[in-house]
């Protein structure tokens, strides 16, 4: 196994023989803005005290040029990704001397050069082991320590860590900003990030405490930065938490950034959050799309104290972080926030992620096994968060909620600053809740798999058994004719068979509230009763439901996915929940790629684009769902060119956009690469359109269209630009990947598939993880047969265990869309 990969044992013997006393990291990143600069010096001393006389640190750099032990210079021995320590006392002074790389590729040390104004930024994206690719370091979680950043960059740039700077020296054109040394961090969650960035400044007071704020972006997005909104919805999560916790915010500022080419929709630095800036609206915005922004901000904040303050000891129990941060995001969202309905979104969107997860053969427990760092970049998925999350809720109401937080504030108090597993958290929720949680432990944290929940004879049956805290909705109508819920039932289910005593109902609703985490089927007159009415649904978690229950019957081969494409068109004109309304555009587009033979998948292209066009044409002018309809016709017109000339003649001027619709840049690129995709553009259209918006954003988005063209060249110039062109960022790569699949042209794309599998150890030899990820699953052929997948899984036994992972998953979703694909439904009227 290479070094690069540390394994769960060599990190667990380290951290017997190691114990780190500080940090102090110099960078000099200067000459960032000279592009012919690949790399920067970093310097690190790290103190510590050793029970072994010979350990490593972690680097992943072009050099080392002087490694100092104790006062004296020793030989370099540096094999790439660790610099061997010998001769070490029971207590070490360490200097290593090295030059980091410049990232494209959102890892480590990230440079981005702002083509609207020419200015160049920087930011750190570290986990879970991309530290070391900034400065020395033992790079494992439970190996923490105080930082010291001292970072020498541009005069006039905004230089930010963890810590507020405690001095700044200027000389010349460089300043040197030394931050006040941090409280114990874990490598992963230290940051830097610098640049002319565009700054806003607040702060938040509790008691004594004062917590400065900021809020920061590029300069040329400045003015759609929002600051006040972000400032709104952070202020009432800090007051949330305050209150929820009661353990004062530890780390004295809180600023976030939003930052380009980023790989994450945010990541929890204490003190210096970053954010992807998709979360900057460059245009209209729906009520989703903030929403689902608040929530991100709060998953963050959550972090503050679950992750930052204590941490897992090792990536196993990243669900002690990441399960808690999704939940109590959702929670405070919901508690604190405009955002009333945020449970709707969680129970239809974030559940779907982890429902689709969890059936995959790759699944795993919520604590995983997760051998080495490899393993562990895979595991930040949908069972780590959001079924982590679902069973988090599951677990309030089945200790309670007063007990819940009382627990969750002994483990605060016991562990901060340290680094735990499972088993110390539910020895603090046992305490706190009087229940023995070993046994619940086993059955939702660490087996796999989901129950599937359904009601038949009299009684209410699972799948896969777990206990269950579950309540059971019974819905009438009323007399206005609406669905409202006339009784509910709560109830435990432990085993396969628990009876109940029903009343009869228009609609049984398993699982109402979204108390527990399983999938839940209709029952027959229960499906009658929505196929006609669903929009007579007047609670929107109970509509949320209702969608997610449809949307896996259809995933899992039990619904016609022609039934739920014409609840799609029927009921979508009229979903004022907009995260609703979102997901089920997005599910009626990927039922008709998927789940459809080639006739019906043809038929309902059509159909589903007349649907988006109407409705794009008959919404409230100006309204989010508007907005929401013109994105599904953009997508729908990707494969279906009917409507090319009035999109081009609306994208020209030369005829009038529907009435109260922006035209923002993200919106035209949107419809430029439908076009593209249907050959109703060019390369020239697109030229001129990169005049009109020639940043960041527009330049990734003509790359992506440019690569959607249906010919045959563009597309072995995308082919080859994926597979070879080391100099594309991130956002570049997926770009031309997404481009190179847009329009869905199997005659196109076909003959590609034997040099995807032939490429794929190459790829993931040469390539950084986050890229070879982003090439095998963007490139994965969609071909009407598992023979190359399987040939490829049985002649190479011996690969890397996580990219077998990445194929055996992508293998598993052409086998379900196969499935279903392939199932002879009976004809209904």
């Amino acid at each position: 196994m290479s070094t690069e990969n540390l394994t769960r044992a060599e990190a667990a013997a380290r951290s017997a023989a190691v114990t780190v006393r500080g940090y102090r990291v110099e960078l000099d990143v200067s000459d960032a803005p000279d592009p012919d600069r690949p790399g920067f010096a970093t310097t690190t001393t790290v103190e510590f005290d050793a029970t072994t006389d010979r350990t490593w640190l972690d680097f992943l750099g072009p050099a080392v040029e002087a490694v100092t032990v104790n006062g004296r210079e020793v030989p370099v021995e540096y094999d790439g990704a660790r610099i061997a320590l010998g001769s070490l006392a029971a207590s070490n002074v360490v200097t290593v001397r090295a030059t980091g790389a410049y990232s494209r590729s959102g890892e480590g040390l990230h440079r981005f050069l702002d083509p609207a104004d020419g200015q160049t930024y920087l930011y750190t994206q570290y986990e879970p082991a991309d530290a070391r690719r900034v400065f020395a370091c033992f790079e494992q979680p439970d190996l923490k320590a105080p930082f010291t950043f001292v970072v020498t960059a541009p005069r006039g740039w905004e230089v930010l860590s963890n810590r507020p700077a405690e001095a700044v020296a200027a000389e010349g054109e460089r300043q040197t900003v030394t931050f006040s040394p941090t409280l114990p961090l874990s490598t992963y969650i230290t940051a830097v990030a610098a640049g002319p960035y565009h700054r806003v400044e607040s702060s938040w007071r509790r008691d004594d405490l004062v917590v400065p704020l900021g809020v920061l972006c590029r300069a040329s997005l400045a003015k759609y930065l929002d600051a006040d909104t972000i400032l709104e919805v952070t202020t009432q999560g800090l007051d949330f938490f305050a209150e929820h916790f009661d353990y004062p915010y530890p780390w004295g500022k809180y600023d976030q950034v939003f930052v380009p080419e980023y790989n994450l929709g945010a990541m929890e630095n204490p003190g210096l959050v970053t954010f992807t800036e998709e979360y900057v609206f460059r245009g209209a915005a729906t009520a989703a799309q903030y929403e689902g922004r608040a929530n991100t901000i709060l998953h963050e904040m959550a972090h503050m104290w679950f992750g930052d303050l204590v941490t897992m000891t090792w990536w196993d129990d990243l669900w002690l972080k990441e399960s808690f941060a999704d939940y109590m995001g959702a929670l405070a969202n919901a508690e604190a926030t405009r955002w009333r309905d945020a449970w709707v979104a969680f129970a239809n969107r974030r559940k779907a992620w982890a429902y689709s997860q969890d059936q995959l053969p790759t699944t795993h427990p919520i604590v995983a096994d997760i051998p080495d760092l490899e393993a562990a970049k895979l595991n930040f998925d949908g069972i780590t968060y959001a079924k982590g999350a679902s069973v988090l809720k599951q677990l309030v109401a089945w200790v309670g909620r007063d007990e819940f937080f009382a627990g969750s504030r002994r483990y605060f108090r016991k562990h901060a600053f340290g680094n735990t597993t499972l088993a110390d958290l539910l020895t603090e929720l046992s305490a706190e809740s009087g229940r023995d949680l070993e046994q619940w432990a086993r059955a939702w944290l660490q087996m796999s798999g989901m129950s599937t929940i359904s009601l038949e004879d009299g009684a209410i049956m699972q799948t896969d058994p777990r206990p269950h805290r579950l309540a059971v909705g019974l819905y009438d109508f009323d007399t206005a004719g609406d669905l409202v819920r006339r009784d509910r039932v709560e109830l435990d289910l432990v085993g396969e068979r628990t009876p109940v005593a029903l009343a009869p109902a228009p609609l049984i609703l398993l699982n109402d509230g979204d108390l527990t985490y399983a999938k839940i089927r209709l029952d027959a007159n229960s499906l009658a009763t929505v196929e006609g009415s669903l929009d007579r649904v007047t609670d929107p978690l109970a509509r949320g439901l209702l969608w997610s229950a449809l949307w896996n019957a259809v995933r899992d081969g039990v619904l016609d996915p022609s039934r739920y494409l014409a609840m799609a068109r029927r009921f979508a004109p009229a979903e004022s929940n907009m995260a609703l309304l979102t997901a089920v555009l997005a599910n009626a587009s990927f039922t008709i790629a998927h789940y459809l033979p080639g006739a019906a998948r043809d038929r309902w292209r059509g159909d589903w684009l007349e649907s988006c066009w109407a409705a794009l044409h008959s919404a409230a002018p100006g309204s989010g769902a508007q907005l929401a309809w013109a994105r599904a016709t953009a997508t729908a017109a990707t494969v279906d060119g009917r409507h090319a000339t009035e999109i081009r003649d609306i994208l020209l001027e030369r005829a009038p956009a529907p009435d109260g619709l922006a035209l923002d840049p993200d919106l035209r690129w949107s419809l430029w690469r439908a076009l593209a995709a249907t050959g109703a553009a060019d390369a020239a259209d697109l030229d001129a359109e990169l005049a009109r918006d020639d940043t960041s954003s527009g330049r990734t988005a003509r790359l992506e269209a440019l690569a959607a063209r249906p010919d045959a060249r563009v597309k072995a110039e995308a082919w080859s630009s994926a597979l070879e062109d080391t100099a594309l960022s991130n956002d570049h790569l997926d770009a031309v990947i997404d481009g190179f699949r847009a329009g869905a042209r199997r005659d196109l794309l076909a003959p590609y598939d034997g040099e995807y599998f032939a490429n794929l150890r190459t790829v993931w030899a040469r390539r950084s993880i986050e890229i070879a990820r982003r090439i095998v699953l963007g490139l994965f052929p969609t071909t009407e047969s598992l023979a190359p997948v399987d040939d490829w899984l049985a002649a190479n036994e011996d690969a890397p265990g996580a990219l077998r992972r990445l194929v055996i998953e992508q293998r598993d979703h052409l086998a379900r869309d196969l499935r279903v694909r392939r199932i002879e439904w009976p004809e209904t009227e």
